[in-house]
């Protein structure tokens, strides 16, 4: 069974991934949050107000799911939110936010991505779904996105931005990167006419076809290359 990363390489993973969302621009100055399991009741997750130019693996803030923590520095105003997805769904391990530009344009459109292409299938299911808007930093807000994650890895904030879940750092950056894929190619499409979208069949096959997507045969030889698996 693989052991836990120790803490501070977990803190460090925080910064790495909210400088990448900066760099990529899918957050700009203190906008957006990082957060990774810490144990079944406690978190680490990004301070307010931080910006990725000056944040550092000391300044990541430990706090339980009920917002309650011991550091100097106060955690993100949306720590409600990662606390209900790792409330609700075991196996997330990692929780990402962004403000990223085309899938909030989609959230203030009050639009949600419904199948316009096989990929959203990689997000867990038939769409993306939108979460009524709520004010930020709430925990009516958290209840409402935690209860979107449940079945989806990735959802939109009405209004505000995105959310999405993994199983590390890793995979939760992934589905981030993904929906503001979709996002901005849905867009495009919008903007050209009507996109045409698969059924629920079509979806239905696309989900049984992900189920070894990207894996290969385990190795007999000594190689030591392989493949990630996708999507």
């Amino acid at each position: 069974m693989a052991t836990a990363r120790p803490e501070q390489a977990v803190r460090t993973a925080i910064v790495e991934v909210y400088a990448e969302l900066a760099r990529l621009g899918l957050n700009q100055g203190s906008a957006g949050n990082v957060s990774a399991r810490l144990s079944d009741s406690s978190m680490l997750i990004t301070p307010t107000g931080c910006s990725a130019e000056t944040l550092r693996p000391t300044h990541i803030v430990e706090t339980s799911f009920s917002g309650v923590s011991s550091d100097k520095l106060r955690p993100s105003s949306e720590w409600a939110m990662h606390a209900e997805v790792y409330a609700r769904v075991p196996g997330a391990k990692a929780v990402v936010h962004t403000h990223a530009d085309h899938a909030t344009a989609l959230a203030c459109l009050h639009r949600p991505i419904p199948a316009f292409h096989y990929m959203v299938q990689a997000l867990g299911g038939g769409d993306v779904p939108l979460v009524d808007y709520l004010p930020f930093g709430t925990r009516e807000l958290g209840a409402a996105a935690g209860a979107a994650l449940e079945t989806r890895s990735a959802c939109l904030l009405a209004n505000h931005g995105t959310l999405a879940r993994g199983t590390n750092l890793k995979a939760a950056f992934d589905a981030t990167v993904l929906l503001e894929t979709l996002s901005r190619q849905y867009l495009l499409a919008l903007s050209a006419g009507k996109p045409v979208l698969l059924g629920s069949a079509e979806m239905a096959d696309v989900a049984r076809r992900f189920e070894d997507y990207g894996r290969q045969p385990r190795a007999k030889s000594k190689a030591r290359w392989m493949v990630p698996r996708g999507p």
